[in-house]
């Protein structure tokens, strides 16, 4: 109960703040000095994470809440002159949390007390170990760095496997500070950037937090140092080069980048854009996805959650085929068969890291009789038709099925490409000749067998993949009792 009671009373701490904010503000932040910043007006996906980044470059930080309900967070620093130093910071350099404003002030609560046995402290607790982790023994993030006043970074590429453009890189260093400019090359065959920030802190956060990391699983792997330049002379706002202060530049012919080190030509790695900025994630592969938990939430925030889907048969694709199929890689939300171009679909996930992970695994893939493409998308969202028009069934939202596969944040779901193997599950009322019957409508069934010790369960195997694709497609969900659904997986098991 009383655990209870002090959870209750920092909800309560959360609304005293609001209204102290409303008084004049005074040169500390409304507040006294406290161990305790309040930070207020947060995006509605803000997390722990987010939170513990802002505060990183003022030094320890020993407990963190989020009050999702309100759009506000406290921070609390060992030291309080860390809660004075970025209190005054954000009173010049406004704070930003996922591209939206916030506001920082100090708390009127000396420290935090929060339940140690709630959910959300655990994940508190994993962000703010993981910030520890980042910052090392020697206190504030750049602190033993050698980066000084420096606020320009040189950003090296290796292992490019998936396009990088500045629009990616703008988006993925901009969560530490505001960037000026940013000048995109190649040299030497490798893809480089200089980014500058408005100020050495976020500079110094950003390279410590991102050196060594991967924008992708497993490649395009970022190698940063300090830049010895003070200053990017950016003379053309265009896809390799940008001056964010001076919005007036022209594109320019895209030859002279204005770089301070000799032109280094074009870029002759031929780069492409990302469709929607990118969609990347610092997922499993990466040291920090697993240190941080993808930090600043990457793999939700950033990207597009939208696929563009391409060579379909537009007399057999329908929203729900592509809901089962798309649905084996993440939770389907919106599906859009285009009216003008039937053979083209758009497919809306629940996050940017589900729909790489689609584009991953179905790009390429074989079905009904083609070979699908899967692109990244510009397309944020899929618009439902308004009330009263109709598309003949086009569109379709899929939010509220009770058919989603992620039914829990992080449900162990095991993810590979399409498989002739298929997984069957909630087989327990039907025998073998049944399920060969069924199957058997979308191609030719080579074996099958019950699971030993659990005969809900079996495997089968079709003559080829795209015939299981189609199978699982034809099949899943379909009811195979009362209140039972058959659920097919692809399956890496052999029979």
């Amino acid at each position: 109960m009383k655990r209870g009671q002090e959870e209750m009373m920092q909800v309560n701490d959360g609304i005293s703040d609001t209204n102290d904010a409303k008084k004049p503000k005074f040169d500390n932040g409304g507040n006294p000095p406290s161990r305790v910043v309040h930070i207020r007006s947060l995006p509605n996906d803000a997390a722990e994470t987010d939170v513990v980044q802002l505060g990183m470059p003022f030094g320890k930080m020993t407990n963190v809440l989020v009050l999702k309900q309100k759009n506000q967070a406290f921070l609390e620093f060992q030291e309080e002159s860390c809660a004075v130093n970025m209190v005054s910071y954000f009173k010049t350099n406004p704070a930003q949390v996922r591209l939206k404003s916030c506001y920082v002030q100090f708390s009127n609560h000396k420290e935090l007390k929060t339940d140690a046995s709630n959910a959300q402290n655990t994940s508190a607790q994993a962000a703010l170990q993981a910030a520890q982790g980042l910052l090392g023994a020697g206190g504030a993030v750049g602190g033993g760095g050698g980066g000084g006043e420096t606020t320009i970074l040189r950003v090296i590429v290796d292992n490019v496997l998936y396009p990088v453009t500045l629009e990616v890189l703008h988006q993925l260093f901009s969560r530490f500070g505001k960037i000026l400019k940013i000048i995109t090359f190649t040299k030497n065959n490798t893809f480089q950037a200089l980014i500058q920030f408005s100020d050495p802190i976020s500079a110094a956060t950003a390279k410590d937090s991102l050196d060594n990391q991967n924008i992708y699983n497993g490649c395009n792997t970022l190698k940063i140092d300090y830049s010895r330049l003070t200053n990017l002379n950016v003379k053309y706002n265009n896809d390799k080069s940008r001056d964010f202060t001076r919005p007036d530049l022209p594109t320019g012919d895209g030859i002279d980048n204005g770089l301070p080190l000799g032109n280094p030509g074009g870029n002759s790695m031929g780069l492409g854009g990302l469709g929607g900025g990118g969609g990347f994630n610092f997922g499993g592969g990466s040291q920090m996805g697993n240190r941080l938990g993808n930090l600043q939430g990457m793999n939700q925030g950033n990207g597009s959650p939208c696929v563009l889907v391409s060579n379909l048969d537009e007399e057999k694709v329908t929203p729900d085929a592509l809901f089962i199929l798309f649905g084996v890689y993440g939770n389907v939300h919106r599906v859009k068969i285009l009216f003008n171009k039937k053979d083209n679909a758009l497919v809306q996930m629940a996050d940017p890291s589900q729909a790489q992970q689609a584009i991953t695994y179905l790009d390429k893939a074989r079905l009904w009789g083609k070979q699908l493409r899967v692109a990244p998308s510009k397309h944020q969202l899929i618009q439902m038709p308004k009330d009263g028009q109709s598309d003949a069934g086009l569109t379709k939202d899929f939010v509220n099925s009770p058919h989603h596969r992620f039914k829990r944040l992080g449900s162990k779901n095991y993810i590979f490409p399409p498989t002739a193997v298929l997984h069957l599950y909630n087989v327990a009322t039907l025998e073998e000749d049944d399920i060969r019957n069924m199957f058997s409508e979308f191609g030719n069934v080579k074996s099958f067998k019950f699971f030993n010790n659990d005969r809900k369960m079996a495997l089968i195997e079709m003559s080829t993949v795209e015939e299981a694709t189609l199978a699982l497609i034809g099949l899943h969900n379909n009811q195979v009792g009362d209140n039972l659904h058959l659920r097919v997986s692809f399956s890496r098991s052999t029979i």
